[in-house]
């Protein structure tokens, strides 16, 4: 096939090499490729032909559907979580105002948990330059099985649609992450693949659900992933592939393998091949290359030369592996030196007892940010200190801590600052 095809070219090529294949297995009912291609050239027929998005909500079943659909009718899709917000009500949608960029096949807003969201745009380039090289590098192959648990309004459960697409793969569609769903079908599907945000493989591993013989591929991001997880997963027997990405670079942009060597907190391999990584002056990110996005529906996100600057801080070795050590919004100064939240969350996550934490700042007058630790747990605040002053500088030491049934997280599994903040400030010492 040749490069850079769009997603329903891919399912129109798995319908005809593999038609009997199974594409799609939602809500206990099996789809071949044959039945698939089938069920969404009907559903594109009913889609009306406009230069702009067509915007939906809805299951993940409902939403998948309008991915291929769109496609097969040539529409740009824009799948929205309703239940939240609008998105960005101000965008012209109407037929006389087209789309800023004519290349765009999907529209794809960010988690929004750093701030407002914003409306990313994506081409069949980018997509499928991104499938491809993900394909590739976790060997998804005709006949595996991917577990998407993910929100199919983000660009990580988007994604996996790509590369079943791709490479002929089937998928077990779930419309949100529960414990014991995952578990049921990891039980009873010979699950391949499947995709995890840090906070999900906890829970897993807290019911101590256990990976099937089948399972060779399990990726993790969306968020930092600490160490005491990593390793007790790895024990467990989870076949980790930690990643960095965003819906900017259409999702998985490096990757570390189980093969790469040893691993340490916040390493996520080497980029994806023909991308170019470098840190910039302040310490961020930036990136250029292929799966790169078109730009925000709003303006601006790529410069001249195609580099795009990131909000993440990071380090690249001799070898150009990277390694993510934060958001750069996320720093706090506090006694006058900078501390990352990721930081302290690293170190009181090791602490026994310490099921989830979340570390962010207040303003206060002697210290600037008054470092505040929000626990969720059996761990008491004396243990949590003890091991705090042992492992952390003075000025990284969490100077309140709040204890909490669960942290807030979107869909994703991403803390949502904000809501920390508020509840920070809310809460007694």
């Amino acid at each position: 096939m040749a490069d850079h095809l769009s997603l329903a070219q891919h399912l129109q090529h798995a319908a005809t090499q593999y038609p009997d294949a199974l594409a799609l297995i939602d809500d206990g009912e099996n789809y071949t490729f044959a039945d698939l291609l089938d069920t969404c050239c009907l559903l594109a027929e009913r889609i009306p032909a406009a230069r702009t998005a067509l915007i939906d909500s809805g299951t993940s079943s409902h939403l998948a559907r309008h991915a291929y659909a769109c496609s097969l009718a040539n529409r740009p899709f824009w799948p929205v979580d309703r239940t939240h917000e609008a998105p960005l009500a101000h965008h012209k949608t109407a037929p006389e105002h087209p789309l800023p960029h004519p290349e765009t096949r999907l529209i794809i807003s960010t988690s929004g948990s750093e701030g407002k969201p914003r409306a990313v745009m994506l081409g069949n380039v980018q997509l499928d330059a991104a499938a491809t090289a993900s394909n590739k590098c976790l060997q998804l192959k005709p006949g595996d099985l991917w577990l998407n648990c993910l929100p199919l309004y983000h660009i990580g459960g988007q994604a996996i649609l790509w590369r079943c697409a791709r490479a002929a793969a089937g998928i077990l569609l779930q419309n949100s992450f529960n414990v014991e769903a995952v578990a049921n079908d990891l039980d009873r599907y010979p699950v391949t693949h499947i995709s995890l945000v840090p906070a999900m493989l906890a829970q897993l591993l807290e019911q101590r659900v256990a990976p099937p013989t089948s399972l060779r591929v399990t990726l993790i991001g969306g968020a930092a992933l600490a160490q005491p997880l990593y390793e007790k997963a790895i024990a467990a027997g989870w076949p980790l592939y930690p990643s960095y990405g965003m819906s900017e670079t259409a999702a998985q942009l490096a990757s570390f393998c189980p093969g790469d060597g040893s691993w340490h907190e916040g390493l996520v391999g080497t980029p994806m091949p023909g991308h170019e990584i470098r840190i910039n002056a302040g310490g961020r990110i930036a990136v250029r290359g292929p799966q790169v996005m078109l730009g925000y529906l709003t303006g601006g996100g790529v410069d001249a030369e195609g580099w795009l600057t990131t909000g993440d801080l990071g380090s690249t070795d001799a070898t150009g592996r990277l390694t993510v050590t934060g958001r750069a919004d996320d720093m706090l100064i506090s006694g006058g030196r900078n501390v990352h939240p990721l930081q302290v969350e690293s170190c009181l996550a090791a602490c026994p007892g310490v099921s989830d934490v979340a570390v962010t700042g207040l303003s206060d007058p002697v210290w600037g940010d008054l470092i505040v630790a929000l626990i969720v747990g059996t761990a008491e605040q004396n243990a949590l200190l003890a091991h705090a002053r042992k492992h952390l500088p003075a000025a990284a030491l969490p100077r309140k801590m709040v204890f909490l049934e669960r942290l807030p997280r979107n869909a994703t599994g991403k803390l949502e600052r904000a809501v920390l903040r508020r509840i920070a400030s809310e809460a007694k010492a």
